[in-house]
């Protein structure tokens, strides 16, 4: 696909220039991580044409509430918010329990697509490009990535303007630009999603060895899997 290889070739900025140029529904979405507030920053800065959003699972820690509402502050830019559906959710819990998904990786992986998967799909209908804050160094599961590649799950262009950015360039970013990020970050988290399942990682261990860490499968909650797999 043409797109593809032009994006390939193109910096973050650039990028994300020529995707809001190109096409007309194009969705960013957000875990509120340091690489996702980079991004938002880069979109806010040049005003440009993109929808943002985030998925509450409902069991967010609160300081990622916090962070949510301190960046449309910031930036002045709407977030929109997609939530799991109450009925799914109420079913999960009325058979495994309101921890169930410690019990089995299946339970897990269950919760997950009901707090995650179902509604990114919901937030995605009609979009031609997904971007997120996918890097290559966050996790060896990530390491085959390319910076825009065609989902066949979504079917759409699948972007990630900064895969390539080194923990030092996206520190040094956020930094040099002020970029409000996750107090959470300070106290060992570098890698943060819901509550009950996000661990302060140990000196020397994975950046994502803090999420799901009684497991030993891979480390993804399903949002990104098929992406990755299809690029392995």
């Amino acid at each position: 696909m043409e797109e593809l290889a032009h994006l390939n070739s193109l910096s973050a900025t650039a990028g994300l220039e020529w995707v809001s140029r190109r096409f007309t529904k194009v969705r960013f979405s957000t875990s509120l991580g340091e690489e996702d507030q980079a991004i938002t920053h880069l979109i806010a800065a040049k005003q440009l044409p993109i929808s943002i959003f985030t998925l509450d699972t409902g069991r967010m820690f609160q300081e990622t509430y916090d962070l949510l509402h301190l960046t449309r502050l910031h930036y002045k830019i709407p977030v929109q918010v997609y939530f799991p559906n109450n009925t799914q959710v109420e079913d999960y819990v009325q058979q495994n329990g309101v921890n169930g998904f410690y019990d089995s990786v299946e339970n897990r992986k269950q919760c997950c697509h009901i707090r995650k998967v179902v509604p990114l799909k919901r937030a995605l209908q009609g979009a031609e490009v997904w971007i997120t804050g996918l890097r290559q160094s966050q996790s060896a599961n990530r390491g085959t990535m390319q910076r825009a590649v065609w989902d066949n799950e979504y079917k759409l262009i699948k972007y990630n303007p900064i895969f390539d950015w080194s923990d030092d360039q996206l520190h040094e970013f956020i930094g040099a630009n002020k970029i409000p990020v996750n107090t959470l970050h300070k106290k060992g988290f570098p890698s943060i999603g819901c509550a009950p399942c996000t661990r302060a990682v140990l000196p020397g261990e994975d950046a994502r060895a803090g999420r799901w860490w009684w497991e030993s499968s891979a480390k993804e909650c399903g949002l990104h899997a098929t992406v990755i797999k299809q690029n392995a």
